[in-house]
């Protein structure tokens, strides 16, 4: 098994950092993590040496052949559902694997008006804020899917176990509770079973013990 190594940033800001993260502590998938610190530009310096894109997260995996260098969230999630092809990362039935990956992309590719008005911020008190009609219209779409997806599953999570397609709406949950977007019991479903795992109040308890304040990400 290779060894990997996980670089990220900020757990009260990074969402996409988050996302593997998650998944490799709930997994129990062994990582060293290596926390590169984040400017107040927002970005990444430390990590423009390991990825070409500058970003993070980034997955150093030390494969036989040399060194595999992901730097793309839902990229690393694949490999990593490869890789441990006996942990259910993704729901068992092909169908449900389909659905899975269907909103998962959706997450990766989508959303943008709610990311940019909204950055995560684990430590913002919760009060709300006003938002442009297309961050409501995303919000909305974002409880649609989970609706959707609890209904068939029956819950807790959106496949019934927690895999990929929760850990990439996990930020966006932080998101709709930190700027109280919604009010929608499906909310509070999905993240009452999120904020029980221990992976998730690992990565809060070290987001609430940064010091470091980002003014482009306080809203």
């Amino acid at each position: 098994m290779p060894r990997l190594t996980l670089y990220i940033t900020s757990k009260n800001y990074s969402s996409w950092s988050m996302r593997p993260w998650l998944v490799m502590r709930h997994f129990g998938i062994v990582f060293e993590e290596r926390m590169m610190p984040l400017d107040a530009q927002g970005k990444v310096p430390g990590i423009m040496r390991i990825s070409g894109t500058g970003k993070v997260p980034c997955l150093i995996a030390q494969e036989p052949d040399g060194d595999l260098t992901l730097w793309e969230s839902l990229a690393i999630l694949e490999y990593l559902a490869e890789l441990f092809g006996d942990l259910p990362l993704w729901p068992n039935r092909a169908a449900d694997r389909a659905r899975a990956r269907v909103i998962a992309n959706e997450m990766h590719a989508g959303f943008n008006a709610l990311r940019q008005e909204c950055p995560m911020n684990l430590r913002r008190p919760t009060v709300p804020l006003t938002v442009r009609d297309n961050v409501i219209d995303d919000v909305r779409r974002v409880v649609e899917i989970w609706r959707e997806c609890l209904a068939r599953s029956g819950g807790p999570f959106l496949f019934g176990e927690f895999g990929i397609a929760d850990a990439m709406f996990a930020p966006v949950y932080s998101r709709i509770i930190s700027y109280r977007l919604s009010s929608d019991p499906v909310v509070g479903q999905f993240g009452t079973a999120l904020s029980a795992l221990p992976a998730w109040q690992e990565w809060a308890a070290a987001a609430m013990r940064e010091t470091v304040v980002n003014d482009m990400m306080e809203r």
